[in-house]
């Protein structure tokens, strides 16, 4: 497997592999197939192109995202490797340029739409071709249960059928255990090898804001920002367009990007926020799907996501390059209310009680007095067993009691409804409620039933959220997001363990503390760092690729701390290789050299 390690070194210009890239590449290398969970910039895409240089033949890599291809295109042919795109952005002559590269056997990867690899004519075309392997990425997608579930995507599972004998790798970012299962099963991969790494992404701050004049919100955090790049969604075209006016007026670099927009003003802006020419997107969802821009420090959702998967995705866009970064959430109860109206006008039953459940989640997250980030992962499957301390409930932590007896009073609440009811339904027991459904079940007469008059209805459902975020309880979205006790819950049960939980209370202000420093320079270093970027910025502006495809700001503060001389120390340059020292290591050695005397 030296083969391996020296295209890392050689043509991607790194010096290690991040956790389970190198045994994902490895499988495929040897032919096998692979489901890959990744986080947002964990290195899913090293996972297929490493091995499509070193197998015979030439990748498919299918993705719904015309931007990943044209990013992830741009940043290989920088890197010396032959790889095309094939979709509907491509004029006929350019089509037939790519085609032909494909009969010649040229090509190293070809990225395409699921559309287009289904085609029959295009299968056919491919069959007496070697490929060397199959990546669908995205692959949440296929999933009845995924947050972007698409039908058309289903008849991706006829890849095996098609290619029986070339390796196949799905790779997600966002998946929660039903949809994984799903995956693996729309794709015919059950004897694939499983790669989930964790979710964490320790980088980034996330703060929830109870929303209160959001407009002045925005402006005190992003003053913090010091012109960084930044996303900042919002669920209408016309809030977008409010905030992106709101803030042109205070004199921020910013612009508006929706589908009501023409598609040249759309491809503009994000060409211009790519390449640093523009600071901040104003933006519905369908921004930045794709985009390996890393130098996003942060991400503000003005307005409630629908679901837990988008948040987490739309977030791990910021701070891609391991850097400090922020996730702003500002959240009020209004637009709660109006996500349930607008989950509640579907017609498909099945899909309003799935996106219901993420819907809850998602308010559960906001609402909650547990680490963000043990809510987040937790829901995602992953278990943290300490808080972060880079969260606003980690770094303003609110007031603890001893929750021991209440936790008692739910778990034997779930346990006496049979594990078959949702928070409310178990909440009203507590509280001795008359209503319909407990007349219905007869459980005014449970053991359990007026427990809990000590606490609010509000109280409760908090302290059943937390239970759900620590472990104790888990919500059943197969089974109507019912509560079910987990193995955790037995010692509680048991009186062997005490638990202590935080007392709910209203949303405090944003936390003021700085992020911490990813990397301390000196102010010579950062007189360096800064000409290093203008150099950047010109290079990338010559060649007509975003500023990140020449090298990374994790590669300039190397350049910084290393002050390499020569070929070699430049080679060692995390993101320097061959191609890349040949094309650009003369002009940035000088700058480090004049810098140096």
């Amino acid at each position: 497997m030296n083969i391996i390690h020296e295209k890392l070194h050689q043509v991607f210009g790194l010096q290690d592999f991040r956790p389970h890239q190198e045994e994902i590449i490895e499988c495929l290398v040897n032919g096998a197939d692979a489901f890959v969970l990744m986080p947002t910039g964990g290195g899913k895409s090293l996972c297929y192109q490493l091995p499509a240089l070193c197998r015979e033949g030439m990748a498919i890599v299918i993705t719904p995202l015309i931007s990943l291809m044209k990013d992830q295109v741009d940043a290989l042919q920088a890197n010396g490797v032959s790889a095309e795109l094939f979709n509907s952005s491509l004029s006929a002559s350019a089509a037939k340029s790519v085609l032909e590269k494909v009969h010649k056997r040229e090509l190293d990867l070809l990225y395409v739409a699921p559309e287009r690899i289904m085609n029959p004519g295009f299968i056919r075309s491919l069959e007496s071709l070697p490929i060397a392997l199959i990546a669908v990425d995205e692959a949440h997608c296929v999933s009845q249960w995924g947050h972007n579930f698409r039908p058309e995507y289903a008849a991706l599972g006829q890849l095996r059928e098609y290619f029986p004998e070339v390796p196949l790798i799905a790779l997600t970012a966002t998946a929660d255990p039903h949809t994984r299962e799903d995956i693996v099963h729309v794709l015919g991969l059950q004897n694939a090898k499983r790669f989930v790494t964790s979710f964490d992404r320790p980088n980034i701050r996330y703060t929830v804001l109870e929303k209160h004049r959001p407009q002045t919100q925005l402006l005190q955090f992003l003053k913090r920002q010091q012109d960084a790049s930044g996303i900042i969604y919002a669920l209408s075209r016309k809030r977008v367009e409010e905030v992106a006016c709101a803030l042109e007026l205070e004199g921020f670099s910013v612009a508006p990007y929706h589908a009501g927009l023409p598609a040249e003003q759309r491809k503009q802006v994000q060409e211009d926020f790519i390449r640093d020419d523009l600071s901040i997107v104003v933006a519905t969802v369908a921004f930045g799907m794709g985009i390996d821009k890393p130098n996003v420090r942060f991400v503000v959702h003005y307005d409630l996501p629908r679901h837990l998967e988008g948040y987490y995705q739309e977030t791990g866009r910021a701070g891609r390059d391991g850097l400090t970064a922020e996730a702003l959430l500002l959240y009020g109860t209004a637009d709660a209310g109006t996500a349930r109206y607008q989950v509640g006008q579907g017609n498909n039953e099945n899909q309003k009680r799935i996106e219901t459940h993420k819907l809850n989640a998602m308010i559960g997250f906001a609402e909650s007095l547990t680490c963000r980030r043990r809510v987040l992962l937790g829901y995602l499957g992953e278990n943290m067993d300490t808080d972060c301390g880079n969260c606003d409930i980690c770094l303003n932590p609110p007031e603890r009691f001893d929750a021991t007896e209440a936790a008692r009073k739910i778990l034997s609440c779930v346990y006496r409804v049979g594990q078959s009811f949702g928070i409310k339904h178990v909440v009203d027991v507590l509280r001795g409620a008359d209503t319909e459904s407990l007349r219905k079940f007869n459980h005014q007469q449970l053991t359990t039933y007026g427990i809990g008059m000590e606490h609010s209805h509000a109280e409760w459902m908090s302290i059943v959220r937390q239970l759900v975020h620590r472990g104790f309880l888990y919500q059943d979205i197969a089974a109507y997001s019912v509560l079910k006790l987990t193995p955790q819950a037995r010692g509680l049960l048991r009186n062997e363990v005490s638990l202590e939980l935080a007392r709910p209370r209203v949303k405090e202000k944003l936390v003021k503390k700085p992020p911490p420093a990813a990397i301390d320079l000196n102010a010579d270093d950062m007189e360096l760092f800064d000409t290093l970027r203008d150099l950047r910025m010109k290079l990338a502006k010559e060649q007509g690729v975003p500023p990140y495809v020449i090298f990374g700001d994790t590669s300039l503060l190397d350049m910084c701390l290393e002050k390499p001389m020569n070929s070699e120390e430049f080679l060692a340059i995390n993101g320097v290789g061959e191609v890349k020292l040949e094309r650009h290591g003369d002009a940035f050695m000088e700058i480090i050299t004049q810098f140096s005397d």
